[in-house]
Formats: structure tokens, sequence, C-alpha cells
């Protein structure tokens, strides 16, 4: 099957299409409805009135909605996805991001993007440093970009992505000067995984058990690495760190390598006949029984058997 993740290609990279603004709170519900009742929403004349934003919020807005996959670009156009009908449509399963496993499962598909979240993609599966200064980060990233991809990129764009990651999934020392409603604004800060160090430009990311990630969205992720790979079996070793370069789980969500395994044989318990974990050559595998699985039926799974809106 068909899977969201966007592995890296060296010709196919982006870096600053988000006219230097972080991912907000509304924006992915508000441009999301709009865009279904008007697909010609972002080049309209009137989408600043109808979107409430400036012009290069528009675009940004646009941006937001492709790289975290609610939208996706065809050869007739841009077009919904399932995952996003099936999450913010007016009665979708989770709109307006009152369940964080939401706020989980945008931090995957943005981060599984390497080819529209280049830097997303490259700081959370390629880049292993637990604590880290801003230059340190952002040299690391150039280094990447030099080494592995192909076109012209400015250093100056690319250094700034970093920037961007920290004032999206941290509380930045920047920040202390934003109105609290702007603080607020920012979704994916409430994932703790990045957080402030000991001193200016110091920053921490590193594996924690994460016991508020719900365990579907890993059956989600985990079941879209193997659409990805077209295989029956994944090294959990692959899972945890990726193969060169590639999407890898732990590192993605910030996992213990104990994490991992235990959410792993949890998933196993949950989903019996699907997964399971064996030993194959001395290496601990995680091999998919069922090769037609769609990965949105974790997802249902999670949401309606919530109470209340989920049911």
């Amino acid at each position: 099957m068909d899977s969201l993740i966007r592995p890296l290609i060296p010709n196919k990279a982006a870096f600053g299409r988000h006219e230097t603004f972080s991912l907000r709170y509304s924006w992915l519900t508000k441009g999301f409805q709009a865009f279904q009742h008007d697909n010609k929403i972002f080049t309209s004349d009137e989408a600043t009135v109808r979107l409430g934003v400036g012009k290069n919020m528009v675009n940004s807005i646009r941006y937001w909605l492709r790289a975290t996959q609610i939208l996706e670009t065809k050869p007739e156009g841009l077009q919904t996805t399932e995952i996003g009908k099936a999450i913010f449509s007016e009665h979708g399963w989770d709109p307006y991001l009152e369940d964080e496993a939401t706020l989980w499962l945008i931090h995957w598909l943005v981060c599984s993007n390497a080819e529209l979240a280049t830097a997303w993609f490259w700081f959370f599966n390629c880049f292993h440093k637990s604590e880290f200064t801003v230059d340190e980060a952002a040299n690391a990233l150039v280094e990447f970009v030099n080494q592995n991809l192909t076109g012209k990129h400015s250093e100056r764009t690319v250094k700034h992505e970093i920037n961007l990651i920290l004032r999206m999934y941290s509380q930045t020392r920047s920040m202390a000067k934003l109105d609290l409603e702007d603080v607020l604004d920012v979704p994916l800060v409430s994932l703790r995984l990045i957080s402030l160090g000991g001193t200016t430009q110091h920053y921490i990311s590193r594996p924690e058990r994460r016991q508020n990630l719900p365990l579907d969205v890993i059956g989600f992720a985990v079941n879209e690495v193997f659409n990805q790979r077209k295989v029956s079996s994944l090294p959990i070793a692959d899972l945890m760190y990726g193969e060169k370069h590639g999407i890898a789980i732990g590192s993605a969500f910030r996992l213990t390598e104990g994490e991992l395994l235990s959410k792993l044989e949890d998933l196993i318990k949950r989903y019996p006949g699907i997964f399971n974990i064996n030993e194959t050559a001395g290496i601990n595998q995680l091999f998919r029984d069922k090769d037609d699985v769609e990965s949105l039926s974790f997802l249902r799974h999670h949401y309606e058997s919530r109470e209340g809106i989920y049911a």
C-alpha cells in the first residue's frame, strides 16, 4: 500500500518556504476547511480577507498544509489527502486539535516529509546530539546539506531553519518577548521534544519514555514505514535509528531503545495477527504478517474509541 512518508531524495529538498512563520494552532483547520469549500483559495485575491491573515501568512498556511501532508500536489493541482479529510473536515476526528494524539501525528507527518520539510526530517531522524547549541545544530545541518543534497541552497536560509524548529518545539528564550497568546499558539511545544538548556543558545532533545505518546500513533508510523520500505520485516535497530538518512521512529519521537521496544510489544498485544517480534540471524526484527493493513485503521481505533466527540 502507498505511504505518506517522503524519503530523502538529493534533488528534492525544501528550505524556507514557510515565510519564516512557524505552524500555529488554527492554521491547519482554517486552511484545510477553506480549501474544501474553495480549492482556489490560495490563489484567490480574497485569500487574505477570508483567512484573516496577511499575504505572507497565506503562503505559509499553504506550505504547512502540504508539509503536514493534509494537502498534496497532484498533476491536476492541490488536493486533500485521506488523512486530512479524516481529521480536519468539519465532522472529522479532531479538527480543532483537542486530542494530543493529533499533535503527535502532525509531528510525525512533518518529520517524515523529507521533500517539503527537509530540516525537520534531518533534525528528528538524523541529528542525534541530545544537547547542542543553536550554532552546532545549524552548522551540522549545513554540512548535511552540502554532503547529501544537490542544487543550490542558501546557507543563511538553511541555518535559519534551526531557529524555526526551536521556536516550534520549545519555549525558546525569544518567546519571553512575545505575547502570551502568541506563545500558546504554537501547538508542538506541548510535546516537549526540545527544551531549554542551562545557558543561552543551549538546548536539549534527548530520548525519554514519552508515556503520553499514544500507541495507535506508533502503530500508524510503524505501518507507514513498512509500506514505504515494501518489506515484511524490519530490524528493531532500523526502527530506532533508521537506515542511512532514513526514517527512524525511535529518533523521530525521541524514545529510548527500551521504550520503543516496550511500545512495539504493546502494539503486538493490541493488534494480534498483524505484528510480531522474532529473532532472525541474531537480530531482533519486527514482522508484519499482513501487507494490506491500512495505516488509517490505527488512528480510527484511537479516535473512535474515545468518549464524547470521538465516539
